[in-house]
């Protein structure tokens, strides 16, 4: 029995990939006086990422999306540095030759570019984002996997001036597929 933590990092150490976002929206503001509802979204996004360990990634994440709060609206661009582990058996114990189902969990931080309108005014900045995952890699081969899986994601508040102290946040339903090389 061999244990080689860099076996799958070491043959194939990079990844690009795709996936389609069902985005439930959340609302937070300091303001008593305004309630918000955030309606569903859905989105696409781009990964590019390096394994650097059989058990640990590092991957560049963009996401384009919209948000809808009464008569405030936002479009989104979100660049993430993400941090993934991957629950990977078979790099600790090399008595398991593959494992299909990989379960990872992992957080991101990056910046988001907002162009917000209400129905006065038109306002543009830029935020921090913070996000944490969870979920499942169905991996057919070393080449190709299937992503599925859950996303938090909180946008602070910024420079904002279409709501005092809004900082809307998603949870987000993941489903897409990666190919390594």
């Amino acid at each position: 029995i061999i244990n080689n933590r860099r076996a799958l990092a070491s043959i194939r150490p990079y990844y690009i990939g795709a996936s389609y976002n069902y985005t439930m929206w959340q609302s937070y503001t300091t303001d008593t006086n305004i309630a918000l509802d955030g309606k569903a979204s859905s989105s696409f996004d781009i990964v590019a990422g390096l394994r650097i360990y059989d058990t640990f990634r590092l991957e560049a994440n963009y996401i384009n999306s919209n948000a809808k709060w009464d008569a405030i609206s936002f479009d989104t661009d979100i660049a993430m540095m993400n941090l993934i582990w991957d629950a990977r058996i078979d790099s600790l114990y090399r008595m398991f030759n593959t494992q299909m189902l990989v379960p990872y969990v992992g957080f991101g931080a990056g910046a988001a570019w907002i162009k917000g309108q209400n129905n006065t005014n038109m306002d543009k900045n830029m935020s921090p984002v913070l996000s944490a995952m969870a979920g499942i890699s169905v991996e057919f081969n070393n080449i190709f996997a299937l992503d599925f899986g859950y996303k938090y994601i909180y946008l602070f508040d910024g420079d904002n001036n279409i709501v005092s102290d809004f900082a809307p946040s998603a949870h987000q339903l993941r489903a897409g597929a990666r190919i390594h090389f």
